[in-house]
């Protein structure tokens, strides 16, 4: 039988590393919003409003991450368990939302609005940063509701969750 003490750490700290991963994510991309050298290659992914694929979106993610999600190793083996994993979870999910949001933003159930598909869509560049999640919009006052369902949006064809660019 599983120690439940060890258990719950990990659980603890996967909950950590997936909400804090989303808060980072969240800043990264207004940061790159800003007027600073960071986003030339953003500037791009607005010029093109594509994404890159779920599994290069992924790849970009962790490579970008690995180092900070190995730090809690140091402490413990279930802690670090779980905030690896719990990165490792954000960045899969973030990057399916990424890729989902430009090609399919009717299937983000989980979110009233989908906030990418709108920042694109709209040229926010001071509004709707979150990429997977709207929490942190809310949060910093960044979320810009707008009736984003017009005769376009609606007359695309159905497609199903898995129907996106894997590559």
């Amino acid at each position: 039988m599983p120690d439940l003490t060890k258990v719950a750490t990990g659980l603890v700290w996967f909950t950590i590393a997936f909400v804090l991963a989303s808060l980072v994510e969240y800043w990264v991309h207004r940061l790159m919003h800003a007027p600073l050298q960071l986003g030339e290659r953003h500037r791009d992914h607005h010029r093109r409003n594509e994404g890159q694929g779920v599994v290069w979106e992924f790849f970009d993610y962790v490579k970008g991450t690995f180092v900070v999600m190995l730090l809690l190793f140091f402490f413990s083996l279930e802690a670090g368990l779980g905030w690896f994993l719990g990165g490792l979870a954000f960045a899969a999910f973030s990057s399916y939302a990424h890729q989902l949001q430009h090609e399919n933003p009717h299937k983000c159930f989980w979110m009233k609005m989908p906030v990418h598909y709108v920042h694109h869509k709209y040229g926010m560049w001071h509004h709707n940063f979150g990429l997977a999640v709207d929490w942190w919009d809310h949060v910093f006052g960044t979320y810009k509701l707008v009736d984003w369902l017009t005769e376009e949006e609606l007359s695309r064809p159905e497609l199903g969750y898995t129907e996106l660019r894997w590559w």
